[in-house]
Parts: C-alpha cells; sequence; structure tokens
C-alpha cells in the first residue's frame, strides 16, 4: 500500500531523492516505495514520469507486475547507496566507473529518442524533445537510472553529505554559497538539533 505522506524531495539532486525514498526522518521508518502503487505515486512526486505514462502503465500492467518493478527499484536503491555512502564527501574519479557497471546495465536498456517540436512562447522557433518507448513497467526504472547518472557525473560528490540528525537517514547535496549544510531540513532535523542545544544550556544553568 502506498503512502499518503508525501515523499520527501530535499536533496537538491534527483538521484539523492530516490535515495531518500526510504527514510527515517523523525522515529518510523517510511517507504514511498515498498510496493508498485507507491512507485508509481514516487515518480508522478518526483516528475521523472508523466501522469499519463503512469495511467497507461497502471491500466496494462499484469496482476503483480508492478510490485516486481518496484521491488528492483528497492534493490537499485540499495546498491545505489552503498555506493553514493562509500564515496560521499570527495571527488569521484575515473577509476569508480567499473563500480557504476549495474547503473550501465540499466542505461544500456533505454529506448529513447529525439524529435523535433515547436518552441514554446512566440516566434517560429523549434526544439528537441527527448521522448521513450515505455514498452514495459520495467521501463519505469530508466528515468531513476538517468537521475542516478547525473548525480555520479554532475555532482561534486565532495559537497554529497549525510544529514547530522542523530537518527536521521536523509542525503544531500550542498549548494549552499558557504557550502556549511548540515541538515536535511531545517524544518525537520535542524529544528530538533536547536531545541535539543536549548535544553541542555537551560540544564546546565541550573
Amino acid at each position: 500500500m502506498s503512502l499518503s505522506a508525501p515523499a520527501l524531495f530535499l536533496a537538491d539532486s534527483a538521484g539523492l531523492d530516490f535515495l531518500n525514498s526510504i527514510a527515517t526522518p523523525v522515529d518510523t521508518t517510511l517507504d514511498w516505495i515498498e510496493d508498485g502503487e507507491g512507485l508509481l505515486a514516487w515518480l508522478e512526486q518526483a516528475h521523472l514520469v508523466s501522469a499519463s505514462v503512469l495511467k497507461s502503465m497502471r491500466k496494462d500492467a499484469m496482476p503483480g507486475e508492478l510490485d516486481r518493478v518496484a521491488a528492483q527499484a528497492r534493490d537499485l536503491r540499495e546498491w545505489f547507496r552503498g555506493f553514493v555512502r562509500a564515496h560521499k564527501g570527495r571527488s569521484l574519479t575515473s577509476t569508480m566507473v567499473g563500480e557504476l557497471a549495474p547503473l550501465n546495465r540499466l542505461l544500456e536498456r533505454d529506448e529513447g529518442y529525439e524529435v523535433v517540436i515547436p518552441e514554446v512562447g512566440d516566434g517560429h522557433a523549434m526544439q528537441l524533445q527527448a521522448v521513450r518507448r515505455w514498452k514495459s513497467p520495467e521501463s519505469l526504472l530508466l528515468p531513476i537510472g538517468q537521475a542516478m547518472a547525473r548525480l555520479v557525473t554532475k555532482e561534486d560528490f565532495a559537497q554529497v553529505k549525510a544529514c547530522e540528525g542523530p537518527i536521521c537517514t536523509l542525503l544531500f547535496a550542498d549548494h549552499t554559497r558557504a557550502r556549511n549544510r548540515r541538515w536535511c531540513s531545517m524544518d525537520i532535523c535542524g529544528n530538533r538539533a536547536k531545541q535539543a542545544a536549548h535544553r541542555h544550556r537551560n540544564k546546565g544553568n541550573h
């Protein structure tokens, strides 16, 4: 059963948001892709797959098929978590590409192509738009793979961090000017840390 609570998108990176699709932001672990319906809901919230494609997948999938794809997504997520946790905090090098073989195998399945469409707005300009043939529910993993690939190729892993909240499991890319972000969110772990520090100071004053 998919979670009614909206998924967390706090990482400033779709690839890290995918890892954060299972999280313990407070006390209870939440998994937004624990089944097929949860995967569809997460993909829509992440704006990785259009609502019309997801509607077709939901209608045409065989019984249990989407649940199996969700299980593959969870396996992919935990494999990638191992890579990110092993290398976060320092820049990636080309020597690490062999560790990403499972990601490249996923990307090789893509049936993408580009079409020329009118440019949005006035005038008569045109633009290229990437599209994809959604041949099976397994193709729903491809935009996730692209988000992971963008993370390892476009993001400085030296600025990939884990939230400093004592029980928080969330990861994020630090894009602050001073590169001093410590929390997944001030609303979640930041405020809790401030409250804990305030209680500690008050206790010391008694």
